[in-house]
């Protein structure tokens, strides 16, 4: 599972932004590895786009090319739209006023509705995403308006999630939904003001988090502040649960809480209670933070049982069951002097598919454990997503078709405990009415599309080709 993608954007007194950008990216790498991009102001908006992880995206002499003291940076994961390279961002769209330059967390529920309006307008699209919707519906609003409004106006007709980072000519601007479901944050740097999807990006650049966007708040930075206006606001939040357990570095900051912090409590909530053990070990990386604090909590000792090959990508052919089994291996090995002859609590973050649970439970039962038992740090998954997390359909979710038993004897477990409801909102510090738990209850705090519009998504992401090593043509959208 991964979430949509990372935006960061950047203003700065007068050195160019193309440089902390690209660090600022690589901080958010975590957040997609699909496509890069960054986008520059210097008279004009310059962008350089590409499949592939930052580092192959962008070297020396293309950061050298991207000229200007505000930018804005984007990694994608592909929830809506192909994964192709028309579909790498930042989206750029050129009007009569200017240029626009757009990022986009997150998942527009109703884009497909918004861009059949629009094509009967007579606008032209390049690309599937619902960014590229976004990009023209703000210039549609950029005809009447002045930018404030334009873009109050705009989040007026989105239905979903969304943080953005815009560059509207020279101009840098962060804007987030009014539930404030995708995080986004405000960060003070040594020459200047950035937006990021995380404040760990914030810290990498040596910045100093100020505090996040507010839903529904538009901010425009300036190298010397930023200026603010709150154009939406309800009368509850939906802050993602998923990224305190699983999508947000460990190190960042949200919306008040310390992600590690949330993690390390919840791996104290599911100690309360428990079996009798010899040792604790978690799936890395995400189990990490949740395994350290169930072992403070019970006195067990912690170790790693399970060593990660970070150096295996997301994708590799595997055309066989015996190859399936082979990849599990490439990116996890067992430590088994760590587990053999022991009673084991294995943590994780959440139980998916579980094809892949029981496959690491295979590896730890054939190290020599006496005995495996499973703790994890999310309720059961029993709903999709719909608002911008790769998550699989009710059909593929083994928690919607199998009790808590039914799950435990699937994964081959001795014992199989959830943190409860009531437990993880208690660690993640906020009020359930503040958090979009739509996954774990299935009650969103938006709409659920329509069935078939759900599933033009999902075909497109099931048919989207992955390439890597290609750059998009420079040349924006005209509209």
């Amino acid at each position: 599972m991964q979430d949509k993608c990372g935006v960061f954007g950047i203003t700065l007194d007068s050195k160019d932004a193309a440089l902390p950008v690209y660090y600022g990216l690589y901080a958010l790498q975590h957040r997609g590895q699909e496509s890069a991009g960054i986008a520059t102001y210097d008279s004009s908006i310059h962008i350089e786009r590409g499949m592939g992880l930052v580092h192959e995206v962008f070297d020396e002499h293309l950061l050298t090319h991207l000229k200007g003291s505000q930018g804005i940076g984007h990694v994608r994961y592909s929830t809506t739209g192909f994964s192709k390279l028309e579909n790498c961002q930042p989206a750029v769209v050129n009007y009569r006023g200017g240029t626009i330059a757009i990022a986009h967390n997150g998942d527009i529920v109703n884009a497909l509705d918004i861009r059949k309006t629009l094509e009967a307008e007579g606008r032209i699209f390049v690309s599937d995403s619902d960014t590229e919707v976004i990009a023209h519906l703000l210039v549609k609003e950029l005809m009447k308006y002045d930018t404030i409004t334009a873009i109050q106006e705009l989040m007026n007709k989105l239905r979903g999630s969304y943080s953005l980072t815009l560059l509207l000519n020279d101009t840098v601007i962060g804007v987030r939904d009014p539930y404030g479901i995708k995080p986004l944050c405000i960060g003070k740097l040594d020459d200047g003001y950035a937006l990021s999807s995380e404040s760990a990006a914030i810290d990498t650049l040596g910045g100093e988090l100020v505090r996040d966007v507010l839903p529904g708040e538009i901010v425009a930075l300036k190298p010397d502040g930023f200026t603010s206006q709150r154009a939406a606001k309800k009368a509850i939040t939906a802050h993602c649960m998923f990224e305190y357990v699983y999508f947000a570095r460990p190190d960042s900051t949200m919306d008040g809480a310390l992600i590690y912090e949330v993690r390390r409590k919840i791996g104290e909530v599911l100690a309360e209670g428990d079996v009798e053990a010899d040792v604790v070990i978690p799936v890395p990386d995400s189990g990490i933070a949740f395994a350290i604090g169930y072992a403070q909590k019970s006195g067990l000792p912690y170790t790693e049982g399970l060593i990660k090959n970070r150096y295996v990508g997301r994708t590799f052919i595997m055309p066989g069951q015996d190859l399936r089994e082979t990849a599990v291996r490439l990116k996890l090995n067992v430590i088994k002097k760590h587990v053999a002859g022991k009673r084991v609590i294995m943590i994780d973050d959440s139980i998916v598919r579980g094809t892949t649970s029981r496959k690491i439970v295979d590896m730890i039962r054939a190290a020599g454990a006496e005995e495996v038992h499973m703790r994890i740090g999310t309720p059961p998954i029993v709903s999709p997503c719909y608002l911008g997390i790769d998550m699989p359909t009710y059909g593929e979710l083994i928690a919607a078709r199998k009790s808590v038993d039914g799950v435990k004897l699937m994964i081959a477990v001795d014992s199989l405990k959830y943190i409860t409801l009531a437990g993880l909102i208690d660690s993640i510090g906020l009020p359930r009415e503040h958090l979009c738990l739509g996954c774990l209850t299935g009650m969103y705090p938006i709409e659920k599309p329509a069935e078939r519009a759900m599933q033009l998504k999902l075909d497109a992401f099931a048919n989207g080709v992955k390439k890597k090593d290609e750059r998009v043509p420079v040349s924006p959208v005209s509209s």
